[in-house]
C-alpha cells in the first residue's frame, strides 16, 4: 500500500493531537475498568499479565512493568485474584516465589471488551503504509519511553501535592 497524502501538522499540532488521544484513552480505560469491575491500576497491571503471554510475570516482575512498588503489588494481585482474573502458580525454578497466570475466562472478558476497539484501530493502521505504521511504531515506543523516564524524574524531585 503507497501512503496516503496527509495533511500538514506542526509540532504544537501533533501535542495537541496527542493530548487529546491521551485524555480519550484515559477516559476509555476508566470505562473499560468499571465494566470489568476493576480500578484503573488492576487493570493496568492485568494488561501487563496478558503482555507477558506464557512468559509469567513473578510479582516483581510484575511492580516493575506496571511501575508500583512491591507493596502495592501484593495488594494489586490479592484484588485481581479475589475478582477471579489471576491465579498465582508456584515458580519452578525458586518455590520461594510465585508467577501469575491470567484465568482464561478472564482474558475471554477483556477479549470481548476490548475487541472492537482492537478491530477499529487495526483498520485504522491499514489506511497506513508499512513504512508509516513503522514510524508510529517507533515514535509510540520511544515516546513511551521518554514518558517513563520523565514519571521517574518527578518522583526523584518533585513531592506529592498535600
Amino acid at each position: 500500500m503507497h501512503a496516503k497524502p496527509r495533511p500538514a501538522a506542526t509540532p504544537a499540532e501533533a501535542l495537541s493531537a496527542m493530548d487529546s488521544l491521551i485524555a480519550a484513552h484515559l477516559l476509555g480505560q476508566q470505562e473499560m475498568a468499571q465494566r470489568l469491575g476493576l480500578n484503573i491500576t488492576d487493570l493496568l497491571c492485568f494488561g501487563c499479565v496478558l503482555k507477558s503471554g506464557e512468559n509469567l510475570l513473578t510479582a516483581g516482575d510484575l511492580a516493575q512493568h506496571a511501575n508500583v512498588t512491591t507493596g502495592a503489588v501484593t495488594g494489586i494481585l490479592n484484588r485481581l485474584e479475589r475478582a477471579g482474573f489471576v491465579t498465582r502458580m508456584p515458580d519452578p525454578a525458586d518455590r520461594r516465589r510465585v508467577r501469575v497466570a491470567a484465568v482464561p475466562s478472564a482474558v475471554a472478558r477483556v477479549q470481548e471488551l476490548y475487541g472492537p476497539y482492537h478491530d477499529r484501530l487495526n483498520t485504522l493502521f491499514a489506511d497506513y503504509s508499512p513504512d508509516e505504521v513503522a514510524v508510529l511504531t517507533d515514535w509510540f515506543t520511544r515516546t513511551t519511553g521518554l514518558a517513563h523516564a520523565y514519571i521517574d524524574e518527578l518522583r526523584d524531585r518533585t513531592p506529592l501535592a498535600k
